[in-house]
């Protein structure tokens, strides 16, 4: 299982915000992009992989390839789903979730919360380019990777991940757009072990 942590903290936490302007909505459009880079391949889902969106620090989108329907590579339609999930918010009672679309749920768990609840067996990883260089990591065969909008992290948020794992990873020597960054990350595990293309 493959997992990718994103935070979006002035993401919407209410479903009350237009589709027609997914960036003035706290960066929805490139939270959306990187929903499907994580889990879209040319014309299928990867059913290994497990997205959490953390909201505003409040509550948490969950998609889960293994069941996950209905989601399509344009942001409009992957808006249209966390603001379904977002609708159904006050049915998320402490920590459990509430599906709201096959395989999409809401839970009521900011960023600490969503990382205690990993797997133990993931290894967690921040994706940020003054990390480690990434050819100079083995790759893990359970990764979780965490990793922010278009800001960095806030200084709360990097002590929370820090105290989650150790391990900062530069996936290249330039910044790249944080769903660039999940496609180029997936590109690594995929990869792993090839000497040749």
């Amino acid at each position: 299982m493959r997992e990718f942590i994103i935070v979006g903290r002035n993401a919407p936490t209410a479903p009350e915000f237009a589709l027609d302007d997914l960036p003035g909505a706290g960066r929805l459009d490139l939270l959306a992009r990187c929903v499907t880079a994580s889990l879209l391949v040319s014309h299928g889902i990867r059913d290994d992989v497990r997205t959490h969106l953390v909201l505003g620090d409040a509550f948490t989108v969950r998609f889960d390839g293994d069941s996950l329907q209905g989601l399509n590579p344009d942001e409009r339609s992957t808006a249209a789903l966390i603001r379904t999930a977002l609708e159904r918010r006050d049915e998320a009672i402490g920590h459990v979730p509430v599906e709201t679309s096959p395989g999409v749920s809401l839970v009521r768990m900011g960023l600490e919360t969503t990382l205690d609840s990993l797997t133990g067996e993931s290894t967690v990883s921040r994706l940020h380019e003054d990390g480690t260089p990434i050819a100079e990591v083995r790759p893990p065969e359970k990764a979780a990777f965490v990793l922010s909008d278009h800001t960095d992290l806030c200084p709360e948020d990097a002590a929370v991940v820090k105290g989650h794992t150790g391990l900062t990873v530069s996936l290249g020597p330039r910044p790249l757009h944080a769903d660039h960054a999940i496609a180029v990350a997936h590109n690594w595990l995929d990869t792993s072990g090839f000497d040749a293309y």
